[in-house]
């Protein structure tokens, strides 16, 4: 199986058979986008992958998802969230497939207060449970978000894109209130506990990174304490408790393990990998992984080309 990354582009590359209601282009220079389609043309299997933007699928139809270590059986209306980091591979049991499926990168949502939603809640995220079944009631709601998306995606009002940020932030509510059971940690000064898991969740939504135009915007122990609201000193503290490290231990494991992803599985030039990870300059970058490594990022992309 291959666990690369399936960019927007290799998403529409291999559905040029599909007519979608938003424009294709441009989706690799890092601007807001969103498109939806309905899952009528969905094919029967799609290919073992991360990706770098989200999906949120309404499944009405049987079928399999291999997600992580596990295969989940969809044998009844299901909503899938899978998180991008996650690769999985899914596979239709049966003709007989709707329901509708949309697509967004987190530009989509910058500047809006439901991103807080994708970055602080329990949804996408890598321990999350992917697949939600729906009871008769739910399928009706959900299935409504989803039809006033597509109406608004085809229509021709200048500000259709507000109305499908709201639609999906609502619907993505309904999710963690009805569907989860669970809401939205709003409470700044948590328990050390609490903290860690807040931490280690802003922490893991920050990756995989999908262009080199948009950089990690995270990647200090203040930084997150100053969007967590506590003190770096206390930061320091609960995340030293919670997994026997410093935070910039944790902050750096998570760094060189997207480094080393991107350098597998992108072409880009290893100025740009460093770039996206934070690194001004080419040297900085080097210098890191090296000293994480033993060795440079030029080599270790090549050992693993050449299967060394």
């Amino acid at each position: 199986m291959n666990s690369g990354i399936e960019t927007l582009s290799d998403f529409y590359r291999g559905r040029r058979h599909i007519i979608f209601p938003l424009s294709t282009e441009g989706v690799e220079e890092g601007r807001s986008h969103f498109n939806i389609f309905p899952r009528k043309h969905c094919g029967f299997r799609t290919p073992y992958n991360r990706r770098d933007f989200y999906k949120l699928t309404l499944i009405l139809g049987q079928g399999e998802i291999v997600y992580q270590d596990q295969t989940i059986l969809i044998d009844k209306p299901a909503l899938f969230m899978p998180c991008p980091s996650v690769p999985y591979l899914w596979t239709c049991l049966s003709d007989d497939q709707t329901g509708y499926c949309s697509l967004f990168n987190q530009q989509f949502f910058k500047g809006y207060q439901d991103y807080e939603i994708i970055r602080t809640a329990s949804l996408f995220g890598e321990d999350s449970n992917p697949v939600l079944f729906l009871d008769t009631e739910q399928v009706v709601l959900i299935s409504s978000y989803f039809e006033q998306m597509m109406e608004a995606a085809v229509s021709s009002y200048v500000y259709k894109n507000d109305i499908i940020r709201h639609l999906l932030g609502l619907l993505m509510h309904t999710v963690l209130s009805r569907v989860e059971g669970k809401q939205t940690d709003t409470v700044n000064q948590s328990s050390a506990p609490e903290l860690a898991v807040r931490f280690h969740e802003l922490l893991k939504r920050q990756f995989p990174l999908d262009s080199p135009a948009n950089p990690l915007m995270m990647k200090s122990p203040s930084d997150f304490a100053r969007e967590l609201n506590v003190h770096v000193n206390h930061l320091n503290y609960v995340i030293r408790n919670a997994f026997g490290k410093t935070t910039s231990a944790v902050i750096r494991d998570h760094i060189l393990d997207e480094a080393k992803a991107l350098l597998l599985n992108t072409q880009w030039d290893i100025s740009q990998v460093g770039y996206c990870l934070g690194f001004e300059e080419p040297a900085h970058f080097n210098n890191f992984f090296k000293k994480n490594t033993s060795v440079t990022p030029l080599r270790y992309r090549k050992r693993i080309v050449a299967n060394i």
